[in-house]
């Protein structure tokens, strides 16, 4: 059975306070409810795409996802080997119960934020999303899988760096050390570059789309 599946971000870009204020300036100008832990969705994409997809899916998923004790996980963290944990809380809306009205359609999506927001409230009240809690099973396949891909992508460094420490060549492991040096540092600063603070969309600039 052919299974389709379409991830959209709505909100168009990444939280940070600045685009924070704007898009909540945005909701009064437009005498929607103030959102604390959101931006406003971007609805014309959401309407656009699920009437496109009309009769093709059978449902929407909505995500809303928090990581334990407040923490801010980064690229940087989990390469050097700091766990995050998080827990997730998934609604399933049927396509058929989703106004098809454009306009509808757009205060159904401002809605569903707004109860994300509800949902964000209390799980930092509480430390916990309502309802139910599942802990999904530990699965071997996947430990597996990133084994083989890790042994099957890395087989070849690893057999270099063997090489090279066999030949006993000084010159050629000082070679060797020196370039797995500079790759780390570079690895670190191109990946310090695409923070959320330094990075990001023109949200709110002059110039830039307005927010539909």
């Amino acid at each position: 059975m052919e299974v389709l599946e379409f991830l959209l971000y709505c909100e168009g870009t990444r939280f940070t306070e600045k685009k924070h204020q704007i898009s909540m300036e945005v909701a009064e100008s437009k005498g929607l409810p103030k959102l604390k832990y959101h931006l406003l969705p971007r609805t014309k994409g959401f309407t656009t795409t699920l009437k496109c997809l009309k009769g093709t899916v059978s449902a929407v998923y909505d995500v809303t996802l928090n990581f334990k004790d407040h923490q801010v996980p980064t690229l940087l963290g989990i390469i050097n080997g700091k766990k995050y944990m998080a827990d997730m809380k998934i609604r399933r809306f049927p396509v058929d119960e989703i106004p098809e009205d454009e306009k509808e359609c757009a205060n159904w999506l401002h809605k569903l934020y707004q109860e994300k927001d509800a949902l964000q409230e209390h799980y930092h009240k509480e430390g916990t999303f309502p309802g139910p809690t599942i802990t999904p099973p530990r699965r071997l396949w996947t430990l597996l899988n990133f084994l083989f891909w890790a042994t099957l992508l890395l087989s070849p460094l690893i057999n270099f760096a063997c090489g090279v420490v066999v030949s006993g060549s000084p010159l050629l492991i000082l070679g060797f050390s020196l370039f797995l040096i500079i790759a780390s540092i570079a690895i670190r600063r191109l990946i310090g570059v695409t923070e959320i603070k330094k990075t990001g969309s023109s949200y709110g600039d002059e110039g830039a789309k307005k927010q539909n």
